[in-house]
């Protein structure tokens, strides 16, 4: 059995119940867990778990840093003291992995790219633990370490997330008597500032990818930065650090409101198996003073996010964290996923790096914007439509705005960017049939085999918010049909790619309010075509939210003059119904293809036959915790056209949306 957590204080923590006392037992748990795996001088944390990419070496690498990171939050946290002799053991690992004759030296950064990240977590801690570590080593093993570090001098680094490694490598070894490059530094801040989009949101490259990387990479380093190094008024002017504090507010804003009352974060993007990583832009906040959130309600988010994984299994049975989400589920890696991986989660845990007098420990927790009361937010960097029920306590976005590609791209949907929706109770299929012809959260024309078209490279048309509460999206791009069959580049997030065969111009339109989306369809000919007698299709299907549960969802489907689709679990319902053009319905269950339960699955309505261009084609798609004998709203919800490309939406509460469904130009 693990080691008893401390009891529950719902007088400062009145929603999760946990305190500081509840990090550190955790954290400490976390970091006895590994030691049985620590290798003989320490260098190399080698984890049970198939090998990244990079090997054994490099994995081993990853599993001494990414809990190195913990272990000097922890002792930053009580201000040097070190009971447990933590640093003790990582200045042994240091000692060994620097040494070029030892059997266990690491792999260096200038001969190994996964070498540059785990340097990056290396030199924070050193920097973090000045006193008590690096100024503690031998004189001949601190010029190791700089040598070592010092290789990422004038190499090439990606320009994504990754450039803020080398300026935190640089950092240290400037402030630490090594050898640096301003030149090098001063070029990963010009990346830096390219990534910067509205709204304090960051896209992880020039792509459309949008996910956790902006808040547990992009955010986290800058003003840890500042903090940490004596930057401030030479590399980092004070207008810089004002705009990246602004930055912080902005998207901590949105932040607090993509986390579900149950502690869940978005399920989107990839390195989902890093978990609470998530969290770490709170605590940026708090460490900084700059994200504008108070004190309670950023450690309300931020226990949620780690209650929610630990109840659910995440450190169980021996303290590890696997590949996986909640448990172990070897799927979710990508192909630079290692055993240490998943140790990246404790950038969440950076909070432990202030002490327990601290506000952000000491204050009443707050509650979480759902848990105060409805959600309807546009976020227009990602393109993005947020809505969430105090009712249920689901945060989800629909997505107009992020494929992990850019416009005009013809790959293959990437099912954890690309798809429609997202949300903090659901993932789509991430293994298995659908990843290749999509059905959940989609709106796909079907050719002839029964194949569905992608919609990565789509064109943002509009987001925005409504009257009454609504906020409203639209998409649009010529869908393609992509034979992925022989793609077998590394998994980095993308979609896959192949030959393409090109389909109509789709158009498609959310008007979201109080978690109800109404959606509407345009098929046009392919730009430059008036018509289409060369394009064949055998018919448009929409795919609803996917639910997953330990046995097969329970599902019904009707046609006729109420066509509609379900699926429902213990927990969820999906459901899609048509409101105009869609005849067909059915419900796909797909097993082992989600982290979540064994079984998944997808309500889904169809027309009978190719759309005619032109024509709105529409449906209401809802997920809540209803059962499936529950009365549903959503089932109130009207929409009519007005043949001019303009659609009405009538709530059930007598309130209306009118949308446009622009024609192509």
């Amino acid at each position: 059995m693990p080691p008893a957590l401390p009891p529950e204080d719902r007088g400062r923590s009145p929603y999760t119940g946990w305190t500081r006392d509840h990090w550190t037992a955790l954290a400490d748990r976390m970091l006895s867990a590994v030691a049985p795996y620590r290798s003989p001088g320490g260098a190399l944390i080698g984890l049970p778990g198939p090998a990244s990419s990079s090997g054994i070496r490099s994995d081993g690498l990853e599993g001494f840093a990414r809990t190195f990171l913990l272990a000097g939050f922890r002792v930053a946290g009580e201000q040097g003291a070190d009971p447990s002799g933590l640093l003790e053991t990582y200045a042994r690992g240091l000692a060994a992995g620097t040494d070029p004759h030892s059997p266990e030296a690491w792999p260096r950064p200038d001969r190994l790219g996964q070498a540059k990240v785990e340097a990056a977590s290396v030199a924070l801690v050193l920097q973090l633990t000045r006193p008590w570590l690096w100024d503690r080593l031998d004189d001949a093993v601190r010029e190791r370490v700089l040598d070592w570090l010092g290789s990422v001098v004038g190499q090439d680094y990606p320009p994504i997330n990754w450039v803020w490694f080398r300026i935190v490598v640089e950092s240290f070894l400037r402030e630490a008597g090594g050898t640096f490059s301003v030149a090098d530094i001063e070029q990963d801040l010009a990346v830096h500032a390219s990534l910067r989009r509205p709204g304090g949101w960051l896209s992880d490259g020039q792509e459309r990818a949008y996910d956790h990387y902006t808040g547990w990479a992009l955010h986290l380093y800058p003003l840890l930065w500042t903090r940490l190094f004596d930057v401030t008024g030479t590399l980092c002017p004070p207008l810089l650090r004002k705009r990246w504090e602004e930055d912080l507010a902005a998207y901590l804003d949105d932040a607090v409101r993509l986390v579900g009352a149950d502690g869940s974060p978005l399920l989107q993007g990839r390195s989902l198996t890093y978990r609470f990583a998530t969290a770490a832009p709170l605590w940026v906040g708090a460490v900084s003073g700059a994200g504008g959130q108070a004190p309670g309600l950023l450690r309300r988010a931020a226990s949620g996010m780690l209650r929610h994984f630990t109840d659910r299994g995440a450190l169980e049975p021996d303290g590890l964290l696997t590949l996986g989400w909640h448990r172990e589920w070897p799927g979710l890696r990508q192909s630079y996923s290692g055993p240490g991986s998943p140790y990246w989660a404790a950038k969440g845990m950076l909070g432990l790096m202030l002490p327990a007098d601290h506000p952000v420990w000491t204050a009443a927790e707050e509650p979480l914007p759902v848990e105060v009361g409805d959600v309807a937010r546009v976020v227009a960097a990602p393109g993005w439509l947020v809505s969430a029920r105090a009712s249920d306590g689901i945060a989800l976005v629909v997505n107009h705005g992020t494929d992990h590609a850019d416009p005009g791209d013809a790959c293959a949907d990437s099912p954890l960017y690309a798809r429609l929706g997202y949300s903090t109770a659901t993932v789509p299929p991430l293994t298995g049939p659908t990843t290749a012809d999509p059905i959940d959260n989609s709106v796909a024309v079907l050719d002839h085999a029964g194949r569905a078209t992608h919609r990565s490279g789509f064109s943002t048309v509009y987001v925005r918010e409504l009257p009454g509460g609504a906020v409203a999206g639209c998409s649009r791009g010529p869908v393609h049909w992509v034979d992925t069959a022989g793609d077998d580049t590394p998994d980095h997030g993308s979609g896959r790619r192949g030959p393409v065969v090109a389909g109509p111009l789709v158009t498609v339109v959310s008007v979201l309010r109080d978690g109800v989306e109404v959606r509407l369809v345009r098929l046009d000919p392919p730009p430059g075509r008036s018509g289409a007698p060369s394009l064949s299709w055998r018919a448009v299907r929409l795919g609803g939210w996917p639910v997953a549960a330990a046995t097969v969802p329970e599902s019904r489907s009707s046609t006729g003059r109420a066509t509609c689709a379900e699926a429902a679990t213990p927990e969820l319902r999906s459901r899609v119904r048509d409101l105009s053009g869609f005849t067909r319905s059915g419900v796909s269950a797909e097993n082992g293809t989600s982290p979540l339960a064994r079984w998944t699955a997808v309500p889904w309505l169809s027309t009978a036959g190719p759309a005619p261009l032109g024509r709105v084609l529409a449906a209401v798609v809802t997920l809540d915790r209803g059962s499936a004998a529950a009365p549903d709203p959503a089932l109130l919800v009207r929409a009519t056209e007005d043949g001019g490309h303009r659609v009405t939406v009538a709530w059930p509460d007598g309130r209306r949306s009118v949308v446009a469904v622009p024609a192509p130009g």
